[in-house]
This record gives C-alpha cells, sequence and structure tokens, in this order.
C-alpha cells in the first residue's frame, strides 16, 4: 500500500463518500480480500469490478461482509441486481444505469460512475452520481498504452464539472501523481496497485 497516498486520503475530515477507493481487477487484482481487509476502517471504499470472475457474486458476498466489518463503503460496478442483493451502491459506467435499472437499491446508497470525457460527466450527474471517476489521470497498467488525460486536461474536465466535491481521479494514480492534479477539484482517488 502507497503509504503518501494513504496520507492524503486521511488527510480531510471523513464525509459521507470516502477519499480513498479500492478498486477490483480480475487481472490486477485477482483476489482483493487481504488488500481490503488492509483499508482504514470507516475511510474507504471498494469498487467490485471483477467483471468475467464466475465467482463474482461469492466474491461480493465475501466483499461485503468485510466492508461491513471495517465500516468501508461497497459499491458493484454494472450489476443493479448483486449490488441489491448485496446492500451496496452502485457503479455505473460512464454515467449508465446497467439493465435492469429498476431494482431499487438500498435507500441512501452511493452511486458512483466512471467518466472518460465531458459528455460521461454529465450523463453521470444526470444519474444521480455522488462521485465520479475521471480516467485515465495518468498511464495505467490497466490499459497499457492508452493515452492519459494528464494533469491538466484531468484538471480542466473536473472544472466543468462541479461541484468540487464530485469528481475523483483514476488511472496511475499513486501519492506522488495525486500531487500534480489540483486539490480543490480532486475529492478522492481510486486505485488498483497504490492501494493494494
Amino acid at each position: 500500500m502507497d503509504m503518501k497516498l494513504l496520507a492524503w486520503g486521511l488527510r480531510r475530515k471523513p464525509g459521507r463518500v470516502p477519499r480513498l477507493w479500492l478498486f477490483t481487477d480480475d487481472r490486477r487484482l485477482p483476489d482483493p480480500r487481504a488488500s481490503v481487509r488492509r483499508l482504514p476502517r470507516g475511510r474507504a471504499g471498494v469498487v467490485l469490478r471483477h467483471d468475467d470472475d464466475p465467482n463474482r457474486a461469492t466474491l461480493g458476498r465475501e466483499l461485503a461482509r468485510i466492508c461491513r466489518q471495517r465500516r468501508l463503503l461497497l459499491v458493484v460496478a454494472g450489476d443493479v441486481r448483486l449490488a441489491a442483493a448485496l446492500k451496496a451502491g452502485v457503479h455505473l459506467r460512464a454515467g449508465r444505469w446497467p439493465n435492469p435499472s429498476r431494482i431499487p437499491i438500498r435507500s441512501g446508497a452511493v452511486v458512483t460512475s466512471s467518466a472518460h470525457s465531458i459528455p460521461d460527466l454529465l450523463r453521470a450527474r444526470r444519474a444521480g452520481a455522488d462521485l465520479v471517476f475521471l480516467s485515465p489521470a495518468f498511464p495505467t497498467a490497466s490499459h497499457a498504452g492508452a493515452a492519459a488525460l494528464g494533469p491538466l486536461r484531468w484538471a480542466a474536465m473536473a472544472r466543468f464539472a462541479a461541484p468540487p466535491s464530485y469528481v475523483a481521479a483514476l488511472g496511475g494514480v499513486d501519492g506522488g501523481s495525486v500531487k500534480r492534479l489540483p486539490a480543490r477539484f480532486c475529492a478522492a482517488v481510486g486505485a488498483i496497485g497504490a492501494l493494494s
């Protein structure tokens, strides 16, 4: 775990939506349980992706149990049904609710979203996202060779999104790179390697 990133995340008083988010990844972090257990109690969130894992529901149940024990938030990417079963929030992709989106999620559940463009940011806002992960902020192993936004473009897009407590950085974020993003626009961060 990147201790500089951890210190950045814990610097401010905790709010409804944490500043540190671990993204699970079936390729880069096949078994995220130990990493979730190491997250700071009551101060982090977990985005369950593991989209291609045939045991995703079982892993989700185990992560939900760990998150309850450690007072961490859990959101499920792209699966409202699983999110409802786990009493978790939902992570939208590019601001789009997955089908079927009429399954009720728990009242007060956190909704997060990914975004890679201004239209994604606007769609996420209309969809009711509490936090939007704007990515890739920096070059990342998750999308090797993909163009990164870089700090200037990331900041310009985050500024457009408003309110400032709304945008998180994802992609190549660690204790060093997060300092290259303007603090007034970067409400939170998501990571795999830096938080595992």
